[in-house]
């Protein structure tokens, strides 16, 4: 028997909407598709038209990049101001009568990755996605860990340098200033993260140096995260984080770094592997209840 979960998510300009086969080991994923976002519009009621155009469905989790209460409540959202102190969960699950979580994006992205990606069968790993901000998941003891308020996770707000870098938080220091891929167009004097990233597999030694920088300071991060949750794992993902390069040479200057303790061995690093369909599949994940 089929147990078809839908998983949402809202980007800035897309959404991707994926349904999961629940009933096979692992799950898999049976229907795709993408539509564009609405930024300004109801998104209850997108998505629970949305919905309906999939037949049949179990359940429903959606993916929103924002700080996203247990209630389902998006609290913070910079890119969807529709949305901003939304009861959506509420909302949907009234008008579709099913099962319904709301979920910050990068959360979502954690549980695929654990469940049939690049940590799956490991009950305490990470993921870091490094794009034009840092966000991210952990998965402690085999569950998802939200926090008191569900807002766990938002890594790239742990300050690493006091009083260092603006950050679009409004403070300063946070690790998103330095180790993004805006803080990577920083350190680069303006020049934009692509360009700096193409220059570097060129071979040019000014762009060399400033990536060099840049995963220093993605490896200060890690050994923060390390100390804090002792993960087995660690999943790079995002823009820069999925890029072959970039994982290779953070994977080396984290194994050089001074993050270790005697008698603990680091964990390992890899790169995420279901790309920017992680969002949608975990979201159908959370809506099981993951």
């Amino acid at each position: 028997m089929f147990v078809r979960r839908l998983g949402i998510d809202i980007g800035g300009t897309k959404t991707l909407c994926v349904v999961v086969d629940d009933s096979v080991d692992g799950g898999s994923v049976v229907d795709e598709r993408k539509v564009p976002t609405n930024p300004t519009g109801d998104a209850a009621a997108a998505i629970v038209d949305l919905a309906r155009t999939f037949g049949e469905i179990d359940s429903v989790g959606v993916g929103i990049a924002g700080l996203v209460s247990r209630d389902g409540d998006v609290v913070v959202t910079t890119h969807l101001p529709g949305v901003r102190e939304l009861p959506l969960r509420e909302r949907v699950a009234s008008q579709l009568g099913l099962p319904v979580v709301v979920d910050n994006d990068a959360t979502c992205a954690a549980v695929a990755e654990w469940r049939i990606g690049a940590a799956r069968g490991i009950d305490d790993a990470l993921m870091v996605t490094l794009g034009t901000g840092i966000g991210g998941g952990a998965i402690v003891g085999g569950r998802v860990a939200r926090g008191h308020n569900g807002f766990a996770g938002e890594f790239g707000h742990m300050v690493v340098a006091r009083g260092g870098e603006p950050c679009p938080c409004g403070r300063r220091g946070c690790w998103e200033a330095y180790a993004s891929g805006g803080g990577l167009a920083r350190l680069a004097g303006g020049v934009a993260s692509e360009t700096v990233v193409e220059r570097f597999l060129d071979g040019d030694s000014r762009a060399t140096e400033v990536v060099t920088s840049f995963a220093d300071w993605v490896v200060v991060g890690l050994h923060n995260l390390v100390n804090i949750y002792d993960p087995a794992c660690i999943v790079l993902g995002g823009g820069l984080g999925s890029r072959p390069e970039i994982v290779e040479l953070v994977s080396i200057r984290f194994a050089e770094g001074e993050g270790g303790h005697v008698g603990r061995a680091l964990p390992s690093l890899v790169a995420a592997v279901l790309g920017q369909r992680a969002g949608a599949i975990g979201a159908a994940f959370i809506g099981a209840g993951d």
